[in-house]
């Protein structure tokens, strides 16, 4: 099952967020917490996102200048955790920073993740992501 939905939440005084109460039997396994390549964090189930390193980086030479910033990058922005008790995990200011995140959160379903986003910064990037999907679609060129 696919994450789905755009949530709004807010960090507590310890910089915790409650995950959406849907999401939580996904990410019980573990979690993974990573800087996005947007201006976004994503929360993954711990297995997926070990996953989707291990595929970016199968192939590369291991010794190549792109396989090791690759490497640095995605290991050293991402940190694993369980949900507490409560169906919480706690962002960490340097991750918050990253996604300029101090109160609200917007929560949106990635598909294979969550991502967190400053609620205005969410808000700008999807005033026209319906646009500029229709433009990936058709760059693409999926088959059909």
């Amino acid at each position: 099952m696919p994450f789905h939905g755009i949530h709004d939440h807010t960090l507590d005084s310890k910089n915790r967020l409650t995950v959406p109460s849907k999401a939580r039997a996904l990410l019980a396994g573990g979690v993974t917490l990573a800087i996005g390549m947007e201006p976004c964090l994503q929360v993954w189930p711990a297995d997926a996102h070990a996953k989707l390193v291990e595929q970016a980086l199968t192939g590369l030479n291991p010794f190549s200048t792109e396989a090791r910033e690759l490497k640095r990058f995605f290991h050293a922005n991402a940190e694993t955790m369980e949900l507490d008790s409560a169906g919480r995990i706690t962002v960490a200011p340097k991750y918050a920073a990253h996604a300029s995140i101090d109160k609200g959160v917007t929560v949106i379903g990635a598909g294979d993740c969550l991502e967190l986003w400053d609620a205005e910064a969410w808000n700008a990037h999807n005033a026209d992501l319906g646009t500029r999907a229709a433009d990936h679609i058709a760059n693409v060129a999926h088959p059909a």
